[in-house]
């Protein structure tokens, strides 16, 4: 290959586990209704991993489905970069665990940590590798089993969210595949979503279980308003990078939040974008950084991205983190 080196998505895979957990299913485990649920949130149901399902199973099953839609092999991968708010472990990197099950005996490997942005925080990684000509072919993965860190206890936090996992390979290509990314945090509003007692600030003990700090705590209207501010300019930015407009865009895939945030950023981002949005949480609800992959690689299996359309990406997680990135679909 001779000049630029460009980085392209070329191939998606997603997994989601067999349990299904309805609203009406979550209102005999706390107070509320589908009504309630689905009027605030949008999400109708989400799906449970089983008890011996852990988050790297669900990254290697997404894995699998990407490296077949590439035509791509183990031996192929130089390096994999899981993005995760809900890992295996601490350490090894869950990376690891799927490294050694798809036979990657080349790649190197590591977990990226910003919850929901956490797949797009990957995604810009792997870009800047492939065009740097250090690696050549990368698999990035968005998994989470959030059912193991929710308080089933919280109405306002455990109607949320759900488990799976989203994939994609990116190869060294001679077209841009990935138009552009950007990336940012803002560490004044780390507290508004976060894991109390996942590190050494609050170690295991009497306390973080009696206070409930081992489960995701997250302070809802805080949430929403900066969410939205924050998926707006990072929209408005990564499509201005990639020189193209929003009438360039034929899917926008964003977090899979809540229905009220992506409406509110499709409506200040323009007329009629929100017509060319994919939208899957009313089925999967919030899967933080599997969320975006898990849509896209839908998206593709379903016909509704094609080859030469524009995809507009973007999302906010903790931290606060948000990202933002627009890929043409070869």
């Amino acid at each position: 290959m001779s000049g630029r080196i460009y980085a392209a998505i070329t191939g998606m895979g997603h997994y989601t586990p067999a349990r299904v957990m309805t609203n009406e299913d979550m209102a005999q485990l706390v107070d509320t209704s589908d009504e309630w649920i689905s009027s605030r949130t949008g999400i109708r149901q989400r799906r449970i991993a089983a008890p011996g399902e852990k988050t790297s199973d669900m990254g290697i099953a997404a894995a699998r489905m990407a490296m077949a839609n590439a035509g791509v092999t183990g031996e192929d991968i130089d390096a994999i970069y899981f993005a995760t708010c809900s890992g295996d472990m601490l350490f090894p990197a869950t990376a690891c665990f799927v490294q050694q099950a798809i036979g990657a005996r080349r790649a190197y490997g590591f977990d990226l940590s910003s919850a929901c942005a956490g797949f797009l925080m990957a995604l810009e990684v792997a870009t800047g590798a492939i065009e740097s000509g250090r690696i050549r072919t990368a698999l990035v993965i968005g998994a989470e089993k959030l059912s193991a860190i929710t308080d089933w206890t919280d109405r306002s936090t455990c109607v949320l969210f759900g488990d799976g996992a989203g994939a994609a390979i990116l190869r060294a290509s001679d077209r841009p595949g990935v138009l552009s990314t950007l990336l940012g945090v803002d560490g004044s509003h780390a507290d508004i979503l976060s894991l109390p007692a996942s590190g050494t600030l609050h170690p295991a003990s009497e306390r973080t279980l009696r206070e409930h700090l081992q489960y995701v705590h997250m302070s809802g209207g805080e949430t929403f308003k900066i969410a939205v501010n924050t998926m707006v300019n990072a929209a408005r930015e990564a499509v201005a990078r990639a020189g193209l407009t929003f009438d360039d865009i034929q899917c926008m895939i964003p977090h899979q939040a809540n229905m009220r945030i992506v409406e509110a950023v499709a409506k200040r981002l323009g007329p009629g974008l929100m017509e060319r949005v994919y939208l899957n949480l009313d089925r999967y609800g919030n899967t933080s950084a599997a969320s975006i992959p898990l849509a896209f690689s839908e998206a593709v299996s379903l016909g509704k991205v094609k080859s030469g359309d524009k995809v507009l990406m973007v999302a906010f997680g903790g931290g606060l983190s948000w990202g933002g990135a627009v890929v043409e679909w070869l």
